[in-house]
């Protein structure tokens, strides 16, 4: 099968931008493999399922249906740690829920003195985060271990910096991006109407966090006061806050 004849079939099912997309990444174009990513498209699977590809703050990342796909949002998260560190800091890093890998691994490529551990409860997002920490040249300053953020842990060290993009969809949240369908529900929803992980991470980050260590956090849209007062309740102070591009409050960082 040619190209235009893929681009045809794909942007009819999907629309032209999939289509660009997938023509320009996918390894085969064969009949087959187009037809099947054209009723990928038509079930709303995003591209990036299709073709296991996402850039994140600059670098490609491996994703699939274990892992949520790397988000423009999030990159908020590691310009909040770069501006306040510096590009030199040497830091000890610990990442809550890792995915991909995408937080952790665009901090340790952009501070090349700085060390980090990420952490899943799931063993397949793990095997995701490990092949993209291979790739990105970065298992020397990593180190993956399988983990639940609801219990302690010793890891034999404290961090410097904790930073977590943990799930905060409320079950039942009508808001949700189609797309979300085919991303791991583990990943996506918590209880306590969307803050039970920001509970555990309040409580149990106490253990693991350095005495003047700052910890990031990603939040949905409007989540801001419910996630500063779990926070309170610990004995956290609230440090600053930073908006994504769409001007929405999209992370909180706390001092411990």
């Amino acid at each position: 099968m040619t190209i235009n004849q893929a681009f045809e079939i794909l942007a009819r099912h999907g629309g032209i931008r999939a289509a660009h997309v997938i023509t320009e990444n996918a390894p085969s174009l064969s009949r087959i493999s187009v037809w099947r990513m054209a009723r990928a498209l038509r079930r709303g699977v995003p591209v990036a399922k299709i073709i296991h590809k996402k850039w994140f703050y600059g670098l490609q990342f491996y994703t699939n249906r274990h892992t949520l796909d790397p988000r423009p949002d999030t990159e908020t998260l590691v310009d909040a740690v770069i501006s306040e560190y510096g590009a030199n800091a040497k830091l000890n890093i610990l990442d809550l829920g890792t995915g991909t890998g995408c937080i952790i691994a665009a901090l340790l490529k952009n501070m090349p003195d700085a060390h980090g551990t990420a952490t899943d409860v799931s063993r397949r997002a793990l095997r995701v985060a490990r092949y993209n920490m291979h790739s990105l040249g970065l298992c020397h300053r990593m180190r993956l271990v399988r983990h639940n953020f609801n219990n302690s842990y010793n890891f034999a060290k404290r961090f410097d910096i904790i930073i977590s993009n943990p799930p905060y969809i409320a079950h039942g949240d009508t808001r949700v991006n189609p797309g979300a369908m085919h991303d791991p529900r583990l990943a996506l929803y918590a209880k306590n109407n969307g803050m039970a992980a920001y509970e555990s991470i309040a409580k149990n980050a106490l253990d693991w966090i350095c005495p003047d260590g700052k910890i990031y956090v990603e939040i949905g849209d409007g989540a801001g006061s419910d996630v500063r007062n779990i926070f309170k309740k610990y004995g956290w102070t609230f440090n600053q806050s930073y908006n994504d591009l769409s001007r929405i409050e999209r992370v909180l960082v706390f001092k411990k």
